[in-house]
C-alpha cells in the first residue's frame, strides 16, 4: 500500500507540476505590456569616486547593453521620510475627524489635551491643534524631502533599469554582469505593488549576515516553543495530569470534563499558541532582507511550515503519548528515532483526527462565514473608525494569507500522506477538510478577496516541495514502525522507496522549476515581435519613466510650504511635461482625499494630472479650494529637484 499510494502521489504531482508550469508560460505570454517583463532590479552597485550612483548605472548600461537599455530609476533611502508620512496620514485623519465633528455640532467647537492620546495636559482647540501639528510636519516633511534629493549618500546602490525590450531585460536579469560575482547584482524586478521598498536600503554585506542570524533564532523559536506545546499536548493523557495535579482528581472524573481534556482542549489550546507566531515569522523574514512582498510571504510560509512539522506533527506525537518516554528517547542513537516516532503515531491517530475537526473543519467554516473579520471590524468601528478613509480601511477585506494557510493546508497533507497506510481512518476526515477548503477558498479568491500583487504562480515550487518532504517522512516514519512488528524482515523493501522519490523531485526539479525561475529568451522574443507587429511598443519610453517611481516623488505633494497666498479665484496645474527617465522623474499631483495609505510596505503610484484638495490658512481664516478640472492647474518647472511655482 505504501509503493501503490507513493506512485499515485507521485503521478499526480507530475501532472500538477507540469499543468502549472504551462498555466504559467501561457499566463505571461497573455499578459499585455508590463513593467516588470521589462525591468531587472540591480544591486551592490559600485561607488566611483567623482561619479553619482545614477551615473555609475546609466554609464554601466549604456556600454554593456547599448541596444536595449532605456532608462533607470534611482532609489533612495528614505524610510524616516515614510514615517513622517505615516504620522502625518494620522495627523491629518484627526483633523478630518474633528472638522467632521464640528460641522455636526457647530455650536461649539471641539476639544482635547495636548497629552497622551489626551488623557492630560492643556485643553486646546482641537481643529487649530490638529492643523498646526501638520504645518509643523510639513515643514519637516520638505526639510526631510529636499535633504535627501539634495544628498549624493541618500541614493542607495541600488536601481530598477529598464529595457527596450523582454528580450534585453530576460538577457540581464539572467546572466553574471560582472567579473565580480558581487557586484552588479541583477533580478528580476518585483511587480510595482509587490515592491518592499524599506529592505531595498538594507546593504548587501547587511544581508549576508542577517540571514543566518535570523535562521538560527528561527531554529531557537522551534525549539523553545515546544515548552508551552509539551505541556498543553500532556493534558492529553489523564493519567500524567493526575500526577502532577491530585487535587483535580474528582473533577476530572467527570465524563464531560474528561471528554473536554482529552478531544478539544488540546486542539484549541494550540491553536491558540499558534495565532500570534506568523505575525512574529513576518517581522523576522522582513529582517533578513528580502525586497518582494510575495517573497516575504513565502518566506514566512516556510518558515511556518518547519514550525508546524516540529511543533504540531512531532511535538504533539513526542509529548503526548510518548511522554513518558521523553528522557529514553533523548539518549538514544539517531537511529532509534524513527522506530520511538513510528511506534506513537497510531496511538496519535484521535488527536490529529480532533485537530482536524477543530482546527481544519472549524477553521474553514469560520473562513467562509469570516467570524473573525466580522469581529476586528465591529472593534474598529468601535474604537478606531472615525472618518471614512477609517471605514473604507476597516472594510477593506484583504487578501488570501499565505503565510498561514499555505502551511496549514501542508499539514493536512502531512497528516494524511502518513497516516494513509498507519491508520486509514483519518483518511476520510482529510478529504471532507480538503473538498470543503476547495469549495471555501474558490469561492473566496474569486468574490471576497482583493489581489495584492501578481507572482504568476511561484508558489507552487514549495508546495511540490512540501509534499515530496511529506512522503519521504512518512517512509522513514513507517519503516520504524514496521522495525517493530512481526514484519521488520520487510522493512528493507521500503528502502528503495526514499530512494525514488527523491530521484523523482530531482527530475521535476529539472524538468518543471525552471519556468518558475528564469524567462525563456524564446518566449520574450515572441512577445517583443507581436508588439512590434502591432506597434505596441511606441510610448514604452513614457510608460516605463514611472512604473517604479520612489515613494519620495508620489506621498508629499505639498507647496513646499511657502506661504502661498491665494484669492478666491481659481487657480490652474498643467499636466507636467515627462522629464529624462533616467533621472528622478517629477512629482506628481494628487487628490489629497484620494491620497494613499503610506505604509511602508507598499506605495501606490497615482496617475498624473490629479487634482489637489488643498487647505490654505490666511489671517485665521480657512479656505477651501477644490480644482476640478483640467483647466485648473498649477504650472511648474522643476529645477535642482524642488518645484517653483508660478501663480
Amino acid at each position: 500500500m505504501e509503493y501503490l499510494f507513493t506512485f499515485w502521489t507521485c503521478y499526480m504531482l507530475y501532472k500538477e507540476y507540469g499543468r502549472v508550469a504551462s498555466m504559467r508560460l501561457k499566463f505571461l505570454a497573455s499578459q499585455g505590456k508590463r513593467a516588470e517583463q521589462f525591468t531587472v532590479l540591480v544591486r551592490n552597485v559600485p561607488r566611483v569616486s567623482g561619479r553619482s550612483i545614477s551615473d555609475s548605472i546609466e554609464n554601466f548600461f549604456k556600454r554593456n547593453h547599448p541596444d536595449h537599455y532605456l532608462c533607470h530609476q534611482a532609489v533612495y533611502n528614505a524610510n524616516k521620510f515614510a514615517r513622517l508620512i505615516r504620522k502625518r496620514d494620522r495627523l491629518q485623519n484627526w483633523l478630518d475627524y474633528n472638522q467632521l465633528k464640528f460641522e455636526r455640532h457647530s455650536e461649539k467647537r471641539p476639544t482635547s489635551k495636548k497629552g497622551f492620546l489626551g488623557l492630560w495636559g492643556k485643553k486646546v482647540d482641537s481643529i487649530d491643534f490638529y492643523k498646526g501639528q501638520i504645518k509643523e510636519l510639513d515643514k519637516e516633511l520638505t526639510m526631510e524631502r529636499q535633504r535627501i534629493l539634495k544628498d549624493a549618500k541618500a541614493i542607495i546602490p541600488t536601481a530598477f533599469v529598464s529595457f527596450n525590450s523582454r528580450w534585453g531585460a530576460a538577457v540581464c536579469a539572467q546572466t553574471q554582469q560582472s567579473k565580480n560575482p558581487t557586484l552588479w547584482l541583477t533580478n528580476w524586478a518585483p511587480e510595482p505593488r509587490d515592491v518592499y521598498w524599506k529592505n531595498l536600503s538594507i546593504p548587501f554585506v547587511s544581508l549576508s549576515i542577517r540571514k543566518p542570524i535570523i535562521s538560527v533564532l528561527v531554529f531557537a523559536l522551534v525549539f523553545f516553543y515546544m515548552i508551552p506545546i509539551a505541556f498543553v499536548q500532556s493534558l492529553a493523557n489523564l493519567e500524567g495530569l493526575e500526577r502532577v495535579a491530585p487535587f483535580l482528581r474528582p473533577l476530572i472524573e467527570w465524563n464531560f470534563v474528561k471528554s473536554f481534556l482529552q478531544g478539544f482542549l488540546p486542539g484549541l489550546a494550540l491553536k491558540i499558541f499558534l495565532y500570534i507566531l506568523p505575525a512574529i515569522l513576518m517581522i523576522m523574514s522582513k529582517i533578513e532582507g528580502h525586497v518582494a512582498i510575495s517573497v516575504l510571504e513565502r518566506r514566512t510560509a516556510a518558515k511556518y511550515y518547519y514550525f508546524m512539522l516540529v511543533n504540531v506533527f512531532l511535538g504533539s506525537i513526542v509529548t503526548g503519548t510518548a511522554f513518558q518516554q521523553l528522557h529514553a528517547f533523548l539518549h538514544q542513537s539517531a537511529t532509534q528515532i524513527p522506530r520511538n516516532i513510528g511506534v506513537s503515531i497510531p496511538m496519535k491517530a484521535t488527536f490529529f483526527i480532533t485537530y482536524i475537526m477543530v482546527d481544519g473543519w472549524a477553521g474553514i467554516a469560520s473562513e467562509i462565514l469570516r467570524l473573525k473579520p466580522l469581529v476586528i471590524f465591529h472593534l474598529k468601528n468601535m474604537f478606531i473608525v472615525k472618518t471614512e478613509r477609517d471605514l473604507e480601511r476597516a472594510m477593506n477585506p484583504g487578501g488570501v494569507d499565505f503565510p498561514e494557510t499555505l502551511p496549514s493546508l501542508q499539514l493536512y497533507f502531512l497528516l494524511g500522506i502518513v497516516y494513509m497506510v498507519v491508520t486509514p481512518i483519518l483518511l476520510p476526515f482529510v478529504l471532507v477538510f480538503f473538498a470543503f477548503a476547495y469549495f471555501v477558498y474558490r469561492h473566496q479568491v474569486i468574490n471576497v478577496y482583493n489581489q495584492h500583487y501578481e507572482s504568476a504562480a511561484a508558489f507552487w515550487p514549495h508546495v511540490h516541495g512540501r509534499i515530496i518532504a511529506s512522503l519521504l517522512i512518512s517512509q522513514l516514519l513507517l519503516m520504524g514502525l514496521l522495525s517493530t512488528k512481526k514484519a521488520a524482515n520487510s522493512t528493507p523493501l521500503l528502502v528503495v522507496l526514499p530512494i525514488l522519490t527523491l530521484t523523482f523531485h530531482k527530475y521535476c526539479k529539472n524538468r518543471f522549476e525552471p519556468a518558475f525561475r528564469r524567462y525563456p529568451l524564446e518566449e520574450a522574443m515572441n512577445k517583443d515581435m507581436e508588439d512590434r507587429a502591432s506597434e505596441s511598443d511606441a510610448n514604452l519610453k513614457s510608460y516605463l519613466a514611472d512604473a517604479y517611481l520612489h515613494p519620495i516623488f508620489n506621498s508629499f505633494e505639498e507647496v513646499e510650504l511657502v506661504e502661498v497666498r491665494v484669492e478666491k479665484s481659481q487657480v490652474h496645474i498643467p499636466s507636467p511635461s515627462p522629464s529624462d527617465p533616467s533621472s528622478p522623474s517629477p512629482r506628481r499631483a494628487y487628490h489629497h482625499e484620494d491620497e494613499p495609505s503610506y505604509d511602508v510596505n507598499r506605495y501606490e503610484v497615482e496617475e498624473p494630472q490629479t487634482a489637489y484638495h488643498y487647505e490654505v490658512e490666511q489671517h485665521q481664516t480657512a479656505y477651501h479650494h477644490e480644482v476640478e478640472s483640467y483647466s485648473n492647474m498649477f504650472q511648474y518647472d522643476t529645477e535642482s529637484n524642488h518645484d517653483v511655482y508660478r501663480y
